[in-house]
């Protein structure tokens, strides 16, 4: 989970410079398309066995696959006019509604130390969504943006109590594939009218960059990782670690040359940090 929080946040930065370019749910469905390539690929050269009983009910995977394949697109959509680091302080608020799924899902509990935990973390990113600005949080005054992935981050909190709940003993890496074709499906049918009317050959160097690292890492790559956590952790605390998030984001921003957050937003981002060392280090 250090490593999905980590290339995750890369696609916050990334992705913030291709949005204006191409229909956030065209470039979503050629990821999820170059996705299951390369899983295919994977599962080829590691020899894994894809077996009739793993296509049971593949109705699982379309739900999965919509829910993540809906959340991209939204993110997408939000970063045309929110910066990456306030929307990758939403995708902190995560845990949170994750452990709520869980519990209404599979009645996975919480320690007192874990509810704390989510609580200051919710608290930081609060903080760091309104730009450190009271007057911005008593007005209620965030952006457009902001509220689209609002809405994108409810569908991802969803996803990761549901993998144990559909999940019937495939492997990590099966399941992985089924879901990432579940999303293809499901976007692409989505998306089709913005795929259609997309000049791919006008498409600037960076939507491809974009595409490749999307589905490579942020794709094959974290739905690998986040299946193979929510097998063996609660939900809740396997999406604390996306409070790594925006720590992550603000470096990055700030080594691209595209400005380092303001000194109070930083208060936030280590409020956020210390709900992940409560929960890592805090007693179950």
């Amino acid at each position: 989970m250090l490593l999905f929080a980590a290339l995750i946040a890369g696609a916050f930065s990334i992705g913030k410079q291709a949005a204006p370019f191409i229909d956030p749910a065209a470039l979503t469905a050629l990821r999820f398309l170059c996705a299951f390539i390369v899983m295919g690929m994977a599962l080829l050269i590691l020899r894994v066995p894809v077996e009739r009983r793993h296509a049971v009910a593949p109705w699982r995977y379309l739900i999965l696959g919509g829910l993540m394949g809906g959340y991209f697109v939204l993110m997408f959509e939000a970063l045309k006019t929110a910066q990456p680091v306030s929307t990758s302080a939403i995708f902190t608020l995560i845990p949170a509604m994750s452990a709520g799924f869980g519990w209404m899902l599979m009645r996975q509990r919480f320690t007192p130390v874990a509810q704390l935990a989510l609580v200051i973390g919710a608290i930081g990113a609060v903080w760091v969504i309104f730009r450190a600005d009271p007057g911005a949080l008593l007005a209620l005054d965030i952006g457009r943006g902001e509220t689209v992935f609002f809405f994108g981050c409810i569908l991802h909190a969803l996803y990761a109590p549901m993998v144990p709940r559909l999940n019937r003993g495939e492997p990590v890496l099966v399941f992985s594939l089924g879901t990432i074709l579940g999303a293809l499906v499901v976007v692409g049918l989505y998306a089709m009218p913005a795929i259609l009317a997309t000049d791919w050959s006008a498409l600037p160097r960076i939507v491809w960059i974009t595409v490749a690292y999307l589905a490579i890492f942020t794709t094959a790559g974290t739905f690998a990782l986040l299946q193979f956590a929510a097998l063996r952790l609660p939900s809740g605390k396997v999406m604390a670690y996306g409070y790594l998030v925006p720590a992550f984001v603000a470096l990055y921003e700030g080594l691209l040359g595209n400005g380092w957050p303001a000194a109070l937003v930083w208060a936030g981002v280590g409020l956020i940090l210390c709900a992940l060392l409560i929960l890592l280090f805090g007693r179950d």
